[in-house]
């Protein structure tokens, strides 16, 4: 197979023209299922260069013929917020294109696909998919639209009014047989390669457009860049990982052998002082029984009293 460029550095440098729609129309396609036409991309400041650009994201604002926002996110390092981060694009996003005095009747469905190249969560799947549904705390059934709402007053269903999300964890796809359009796809994302056979909508197109052997010199220094800055910054947060494990190690085994030493002294105290009571007992119970048996009592109740055998007792003097 030929070698193509990494989808999240094309998606950022390369596709920005009309004629590369049809590449995003596909993976958009094969998750939503449906056939999806691309009007335009929207503006979006993390297109931009900025000087941490190996950390920013890659946004991809679109509208669909719909009129719906398609916002396709691609990030490369671990964020613990990013959960967040979705919610607060789409936030965003729709805010941004509501005009100051729009009614609601103005607010845009927005799909927030998210591609992750970091493992996040503990699911076994490389795609999670999900929609908010009202449902009846008590009977468990969706809130549904009357007749009337839908067909007179023409009140939009809440699947074409509340956000989908969709999050691909790249890292987790690992099938050697592909067997369907979004396998097709989840084989280029992670190992940046395309079947030449291939039918999946976008994939044929991104054959010829995203072919490394393609693109100017300029785009290939930019590219092997690219590359080499994202092997590096990998290497580093790896190495970073690492280090941290290893001082976790040492710094468990140094608090290990400190609390050992701090509970046998304790056990040592405890049982240092339990034997010297002891033998001070033992002393006392002596002399006592020495006393007794000068005064003329009983060996038998002098070893009840005092707790001393007989051949203790008759060994005294």
């Amino acid at each position: 197979m030929n070698r193509y460029i990494r989808f999240d550095w094309a998606a950022k440098y390369i596709l920005r023209n009309k004629a590369d729609f049809a590449i995003f129309e596909g993976l958009i396609s094969v998750l939503v299922n449906e056939k999806v036409t691309i009007v335009e991309l929207l503006d979006t400041e993390s297109n931009k260069e900025t000087a941490n650009d190996k950390y920013n994201r890659v946004d991809i604002k679109a509208l669909n013929s719909k009129g719906e926002i398609i916002l396709v996110e691609i990030q490369q390092t671990r964020e613990l917020d990013y959960l967040q981060r979705m919610v607060y694009g789409v936030a965003k996003t729709i805010t941004e294109h509501m005009g100051s005095g729009d009614a609601y009747e103005k607010v845009k469905k927005v799909f927030s696909i998210n591609i992750i190249y970091f493992d996040m969560g503990e699911g076994d799947d490389y795609l999670y998919h999900g929609q908010m549904e009202l449902v009846g705390v008590h009977d468990g059934k969706p809130l549904k639209l009357t007749e009337h709402e839908r067909e007179d007053l023409k009140v939009p269903l809440p699947e074409n009014v509340f956000p989908e999300y969709f999050v691909i964890r790249v890292n987790s796809f690992d099938k050697p047989i592909l067997d369907n359009y979004l396998e097709e796809w989840m084989d280029f994302l992670k190992y940046e390669r395309i079947r030449p056979d291939t039918k999946a909508p976008g994939l044929q197109e991104a054959r010829q457009r995203l072919d490394v052997l393609q693109m100017t010199d300029q785009e290939r220094k930019q590219y092997e860049h690219y590359m080499d800055t994202l092997v590096r910054d990998t290497d580093v947060l790896r190495t970073q990982l690492l280090e941290a494990r290893i001082e976790g190690k040492k710094q468990g085994i140094a608090e290990g052998i400190a609390e050992g030493i701090a509970e046998g002294m304790a056990q040592g105290m405890a049982q240092g002082m339990a034997q010297g009571m002891a033998q001070g007992m033992a002393k006392v119970n002596k002399e006592i029984a020495r006393k007794m048996k000068t005064k003329g009592y009983a060996v038998k109740d002098i070893a009840e009293i005092t707790s001393l055998t007989l051949e203790e007792i008759n060994a005294l003097q």
